[in-house]
């Protein structure tokens, strides 16, 4: 068997076990905890961000599109934006594109599977097989040509996007966006999961009130920036940077995690 068509029917098979999971699990977190969800946090709170739009959800995926590309172009393997971004977010797409209503579309596991098993195979069926089609010379420059393009599309061309949409859903969706956002920006080195929380703390406060889920949500948002920045030690960055001593508990508690800052 021709090693393209060995390629093209095993991602054909992959493909449609990562769609179908996927999608089928994110629909699932809509239900919860009635029943038990499958996806990352960020995916839900991405999907939320683009509003229930077909064309946005659709943009959303190609935007990280040609970043999976250049990976699996540049070096053979398939980023995570493959399920957790691309795959989830065509799906809903496909789903919306003729009916919005999302109990029968977005938050059907069911319906989402298979779109996402559809998109599954097709998405990763194309770039594992123009992957292998291109001559090793050549991959370097594709990587050269699509990685600079793919990075400017994540930072900063998503995250202007994302807090120009937390900045129309409202004064304080727009304000817990901003702050977020450039805390992610200056913790995790990219806004938009900062915005993205921003607009579900933002939204939550604005549904529901300061009650005590809201305030639960908030203080664990504030604990995962906190939790994340310990981790990558950006405290002690940010201590050297104001040109001020470490204390020696912090600098040894960072060297016991094994959390210093690489130099």
């Amino acid at each position: 068997m021709p090693q393209t068509l060995t390629i093209l029917l095993e991602s054909a098979v992959i493909g449609a076990l990562i769609g179908f999971g996927a999608s089928a699990g994110v629909a699932r977190m809509f239900h919860a905890p009635k029943v038990q969800g499958m996806g990352a946090f960020r995916t839900l709170g991405e999907l939320n961000a683009c509003e229930n739009d077909p064309v946005a959800h659709f943009s959303f995926g190609l935007g990280f599109f040609f970043n999976a590309w250049a990976s699996a172009v540049g070096t053979g393997a398939l980023t995570s934006d493959v399920d957790h971004r691309i795959v989830p977010h065509w799906a809903a797409a496909l789903s919306m594109a003729r009916n919005r209503n999302l109990a029968e579309t977005l938050h059907n596991p069911r319906r989402m599977a298979f779109f996402g098993a559809g998109v599954g195979i097709v998405l990763v069926s194309v770039l594992n097989t123009t992957a292998a089609s291109i001559p090793s010379s050549l991959q370097k420059v594709a990587a050269d040509v699509l990685g600079p393009a793919s990075e400017w599309l994540i930072n900063p061309v998503m995250p202007i996007v994302f807090w120009m949409a937390a900045v129309d859903a409202g004064r304080r969706t727009g304000g817990w966006g901003t702050a977020l956002g450039g805390l992610a920006h200056v913790v995790m080195g990219n806004a938009v999961p900062g915005i993205v929380l921003g607009i579900v703390v933002g939204k939550a406060v604005d549904d529901l009130g300061w009650t005590r889920v809201s305030r639960v949500l908030a203080g664990a948002v504030v604990l995962l920036f906190a939790a994340s920045a310990f981790l990558r030690g950006v405290d002690l960055q940010l201590l050297a940077q104001m040109k001020v001593s470490a204390p020696g508990w912090l600098s040894h508690l960072h060297a016991v995690t094994g959390t210093e800052p690489t130099p």
